[in-house]
This record gives C-alpha cells, sequence and structure tokens, in this order.
C-alpha cells in the first residue's frame, strides 16, 4: 500500500532531463564535494571488490517494494543548494561542518554509501550508481541511520525498527523471520538504516564490511544491499526511466519518488561530513502528517504561541480576585522560545563529540610479553587525551597488528574497536601470540581522524625455554652398521617444572666435547636427495617430554653422541655406538664325507684322454712322409 503524506511537497519533482545528466555525471565523477571512499581494512570492512557483491538469483527489487511501503520521512531539502564545502578545519576543538546541516552526512554513514557505490562499480559498472542516490535514500528512511548514531564499525548504537506492518496504514506483512530480525513475531517490520523488511534483506542482504554477518543493522551492508537492490533487473541509472524505477521498487509512491528525487539532487550539488550522531535529524513522517506544527513545543503550562515581547510592554490586567487569581510568573513570559531540538538551526553550536576532542592517544606503559602460543598477560591500551591533557571518554579506538606477526586477537581478529572508558582508557582484548617468535608493533588510531597520529606498542614474542634436559631411562643406545636404534625420550623443565612446547635442536656429534655435526655417525634418515639427515629439530609435548625417533646407524663404527640443546640452556648427551657386523669363519670340511672329484681338472686333464695328444699321434713320420705317397 502507498504510503500516505499529510502534507504538500515544496517543490516538484526535478526534471527528467536534468537527474538524468546529473547521474550520468555523478557516475562519472562521484559527484562535487565527495570524500573518495576508503581503501583499506577501515572500519573493519574489506577491500573494495572483496566482499560480499553478488547479485542472488532470481529477481528482487521488480516487484513488491524493498521496504513494504513502510512510512518514511517527508521533510524536503532546503530551496537554496549547498555550496560546494572548502577544507574542513582539523584542529579537535572544531566540529567537521563546512556547510549547510542538511547537506552534512554523518562521516561513517557517507563512507558507508561511497563504499558501496565503489563495490558496485566493480561488479557491476553498466548500473552507474552514485553515491548521492543511496544517501538520498538514507535521508528519507531513516534520517542518515538516526543522524549517524553507529559504532566506529558502522553498526546502529540501537536498532532501527518501522511499525509493524499490519495494514493499518501501510501494507499488511505477516512475520516471515520469526522475529529473528525485527523481534516481531507477528508482523514484520522494516530494518535498519535502509528500511528493509526481512524477507527482502533475506534474498538481497550483503556483507560488506566482511565481519560474516549480513546485518541490516549495518550502514555498510545496508548500503550495499540498496545499491544492489536498486541495480536489479540490469537497470542503467543513468536513464531516467530506470532511476524512476528503481526508486519505486523501493517503496511503491510517486510522493516518495519525488522526495528521493530533491534529495539526490540537492547533494549532488554538494555535500559535506559531520561527525558520528550529530546529523540533523528529520521530523515530518509520512504515516504522522503534522499540518500546522508549531515551531516550537507547547506544554500545558506555557501558552501556545508565545510572544516574543517581554511581558513589561503588555502589563497582565489587575487581579480583582486574588482568592481566585493566581499569581503571574514574570519570568517565565520573559523567556525566549526555545529551539526544536529535532531540528536544530545551522548556526547553533554543535558540542563536539569526543572523536573530535581527543588530540593525543597515549600509549599504555604496560609490557606486552609473551611466549609462543600464549596469551599476553598484559593487555595492549592507550588512554585518549584533549589539548590540556584531560581524558577523553567515548573514544572509538581501532588497534590493528601488522601483517608480520602470527599474534591474533580473539576469534583470530587482526583489527579490533573498543571504546575509552571514564578515564580515557581504551584497552584492547587479551592477545595470543603465534608460532612465530619475533618483535612487532601494534598501532592505535581513532576511526575519522586521519590526521591523530596513530598510537604505537611495542609487543615480543619470545621462544619457550628450558633449562634443564633429561633421558628417561638409561639404556645403553648400541646398534650395528645401518640397523635403527631404540627410541629415546627426553624430559625439558624451567625452573623444575615441566616446559611444554619447547623447541629442541638434535645434532649427531662425533664425540661429547664437540658440537659440530658429525660427517660418518649415525643419522635421522636421509633428504630426498638421499643425503644423512644428522640434524633435527623437534618440539616437546604438552608433558614437556620429546621422543627422538627413527635414529639409523651410519657405516662406521666407533662412537658418537646425539647433542640435544633447548633456548634457555637445557642441554643433554646421548651416547650412540656403531659396531661393525661380526664376520663368519669358513667352514672346516667333514672327515666322513667322501671326497669330491673336482670336475674342472677331470675334463681337462684325465690320463684317458693324454694319449689323443701325444706326439706320435700328432706328428707321426708314417703319415706326414710315405714312401708310397
Amino acid at each position: 500500500m502507498a504510503a500516505q503524506f499529510g502534507r504538500r511537497l515544496r517543490r516538484g519533482a526535478t526534471s527528467g532531463a536534468i537527474v538524468a545528466a546529473a547521474v550520468a555525471a555523478l557516475a562519472a565523477s562521484q559527484g562535487p564535494g565527495a570524500i573518495p571512499p576508503p581503501t583499506d581494512n577501515l572500519s573493519g570492512d574489506t577491500a573494495i571488490g572483496a566482499g560480499d557483491a553478488t547479485a542472488p538469483h532470481g529477481g528482487g527489487g521488480t516487484g513488491g517494494s524493498a521496504t513494504g511501503d513502510s512510512p518514511y520521512y517527508t521533510d524536503l531539502p532546503p530551496l537554496n543548494p549547498p555550496k560546494v564545502p572548502g577544507v574542513a578545519p582539523t584542529a579537535p576543538q572544531v566540529p567537521i561542518v563546512t556547510g549547510p546541516a542538511a547537506a552534512g552526512i554523518p562521516a561513517t554513514v557517507l563512507a558507508a554509501y561511497q563504499r558501496a557505490e565503489a563495490a558496485i562499480r566493480a561488479s557491476d559498472p553498466s548500473c552507474n550508481l552514485p553515491w548521492q542516490l543511496l544517501a538520498g535514500i538514507g535521508k528519507v528512511e531513516s534520517g542518515q541511520a538516526s543522524g549517524g548514531r553507529v559504532d566506529g564499525n558502522g553498526t546502529t548504537l540501537t536498532p532501527i525498527l518501522g511499525p509493524a506492518l499490519d495494514g493499518n496504514g501501510f501494507a499488511l506483512i505477516q512475520d516471515t523471520d520469526d522475529g529473528a530480525f525485527d523481534g516481531d513475531t507477528t508482523h514484520d517490520r522494516a530494518l535498519g538504516p535502509m528500511q528493509f523488511i526481512p524477507s527482502t534483506w533475506a534474498v538481497w542482504g550483503q556483507d560488506a564490511n566482511g565481519d560474516g554477518k549480513k546485518d541490516p543493522q549495518n550502514v555498510y551492508d545496508a548500503a550495499q544491499a540498496a545499491g544492489m537492490y536498486l541495480c536489479a533487473g540490469g537497470r542503467n541509472l543513468a536513464i531516467k526511466a530506470d532511476l524512476d524505477k528503481a526508486i519505486l521498487s523501493y517503496n511503491r509512491s510517486t510522493e516518495y519518488l519525488t522526495t528521493v528525487l530533491n534529495w539526490f539532487e540537492y547533494y549532488g550539488r554538494g555535500a559535506h561530513t559531520v561527525p558520528d550522531g550529530t546529523g540533523q535529524l528529520p521530523v515530518d513522517r509520512s504515516d504522522r502528517p503534522a499540518p500546522g506544527r508549531p515551531s516550537v513545543p507547547v506544554s500545558p503550562s506555557s501558552p501556545a504561541s508565545p510572544s516574543p515581547r517581554p511581558s513589561q510592554d503588555r502589563p497582565s490586567p489587575k487581579p480583582t480576585d486574588p482568592a481566585t487569581t493566581p499569581p503571574s510568573k514574570p519570568a517565565e513570559p520573559t523567556k525566549p522560545p526555545t529551539a526544536d531540538p529535532s531540528r536544530p538551526d545551522v548556526g547553533t553550536p554543535v558540542e563536539v563529540p569526543p572523536t573530535l576532542r581527543v588530540a593525543r592517544l597515549k600509549a599504555g606503559t604496560a609490557t606486552l610479553t609473551a611466549v609462543t602460543g600464549s596469551t599476553f598477560a598484559q593487555a595492549a591500551s592507550v588512554t585518549a587525551v584533549d589539548a590540556s591533557g584531560r581524558p577523553v571518554a567515548g573514544v572509538s579506538v581501532r588497534f590493528v597488528l601488522p601483517a608480520t606477526t602470527d599474534a591474533r586477537f580473539p576469534a583470530g581478529a587482526t583489527t579490533v574497536t573498543v571504546t575509552s572508558d571514564a578515564r580515557g582508557v581504551a584497552e584492547a582484548p587479551a592477545l595470543r601470540a603465534g608460532e612465530k617468535a619475533a618483535s612487532f608493533t601494534i598501532r592505535a588510531t581513532v576511526p575519522g581522524r586521519s590526521s591523530l597520529p596513530a598510537a604505537e606498542l611495542k609487543a615480543t614474542v619470545e621462544v619457550r625455554k628450558a633449562d634443564a634436559l633429561t633421558r628417561v631411562g638409561d639404556t645403553a643406545l648400541t646398534a650395528e652398521t645401518g640397523a635403527r636404534y631404540a627410541d629415546v625420550t627426553v624430559e625439558s623443565r624451567l625452573a623444575g617444572a615441566l616446559a611444554p612446547g619447547v623447541t629442541v635442536t638434535a645434532v649427531i656429534t662425533d664425540s661429547a666435547t664437540s658440537d659440530a655435526q658429525s660427517a660418518d655417525g649415525p643419522s635421522f634418515g636421509k633428504d630426498a636427495a638421499g643425503n644423512p639427515i644428522r640434524t633435527k629439530v623437534l618440539k616437546t609435548d604438552a608433558q614437556g617430554r620429546l621422543v627422538v625417533a627413527g635414529l639409523v646407524a651410519g657405516q662406521k663404527a666407533g662412537d658418537y653422541v646425539l647433542l640435544l640443546t633447548a633456548p634457555g640452556g637445557g642441554t643433554a648427551k646421548v651416547a650412540l655406538k656403531v659396531t661393525a657386523p661380526a664376520t663368519t669363519p669358513p667352514a672346516t670340511p667333514d672327515p666322513t664325507e667322501e671326497p669330491t672329484t673336482d670336475p674342472a681338472p677331470t675334463s681337462s686333464t684325465s690320463p684317458s684322454t693324454s694319449p689323443s695328444t701325444s706326439p706320435s699321434a700328432a706328428a707321426s713320420p708314417t703319415a706326414s712322409a710315405s714312401p708310397s705317397a
């Protein structure tokens, strides 16, 4: 059901030619006054193009509406367009305000819109989605996440929920999520900064900040989902017809379309950042028509329209009945009318939020040291102070680990954001060392304050140590050449206590007085090239023990030593003996056995064959020279 307005719009819809041209220009230039979106892991979000930016299968955004035609804010931008802002002041005592309040967008919310534009430009460049369109919808749907009331990761401080869609003035949508998102098990409600209903979020929800969750209350997730929803069906938002269809797919109301287009055009002419939580809040909503709404709150004890002139200029008549006429209170009529807190005047001073008041982050003095695989005994911490050195509470502080370490915060995180307490202290959660022993630097920064120097905290991961290594058992280790030794068990201790996880180096040496690797002694087997391995690195188990297995005797008999050393001074020497294989003596003939005739001499020197080679047979005088021949 289309939402109903209670008042006429102050401006007509922007002409199709102007809007289409604006979209095309913004798609090419990102619009005037745009702040480049972050390209690092700011706010825990993933790099552009690396997050969840895949359109769901099956449509959506082309039938029904994203919000279930929930109510929305109908405030319109000022008639005078904002000027393109100049350079924002950087002094922490000065709020970042460089233009009309209506043109201000909270810093984190603006970053989410711009990141969504960049991510969708990478995945669907033909859509030509400008971030100013997301800003226009965000303004109309939630007043830019309730004026930017989000934490450092972009999640709303309190859930933003629309009214129950029970058919009374809006669409009738029965519960589709068992209350998982909106807490309502009877009807659905629109959710978060971009006001998705649960059934639409179930299809289009995104994880744009890489935290493993698709959260409709997170402005990064919601902005990217909204952008993809608007681009559904191959729309090109540089074409007026597609732009109108996209906005109407969000809420099927022509007046909604006009309101969004007005804000879209307004932001396209210039926008600037304001601190989170200080954005201008809208007042008029489509389900709360307020014609003739007074400019100031009216209370029963004060006149509906207080006179701007002092009461002495218009004295009250003298009372005639003291018993029935209450005494006058001249102090109240002389009070000037107070400003509507929901619509602060542009010139009204804005309280500087903690993020801007902080002038320095002081690194904590705790010694950050741990052994591999253990939790640091001390926590990384900083103190947020202002220019006078006083602590500042409520400051979001981000702690970032470098890529050179495998130490991690809980859940394997390399980045965490915490808030400073009443003492100005922001303390990171427990840090656990990895297996890499080295020093590294933790950087602490204030999100949104890139000009504020980071605080650096040094941390060191040391190897586990043992000051004593002892062999368990004393059986002599002897093996013939090429044979295998029995396993060797060694126990490690530090200050008398078992030392688990200690790295122990085992080397085969030629003697107890040498620590050089032997060239001929036993080995731990062979490498891929067939060369003996005589040095090996081992680690003690949870009970502080290790087993040296697979020792093989070499080919040279002799005495050798297995030398074991550990960080911390622990040493053990185990004697190894290599023996030559036993030799077998030749067998003695048995005198009772019959002598055997060697066949070779028999065939070559047999007496019976000798006549065949006699001189007379070989050269007979008769055969060689017979008279009759």
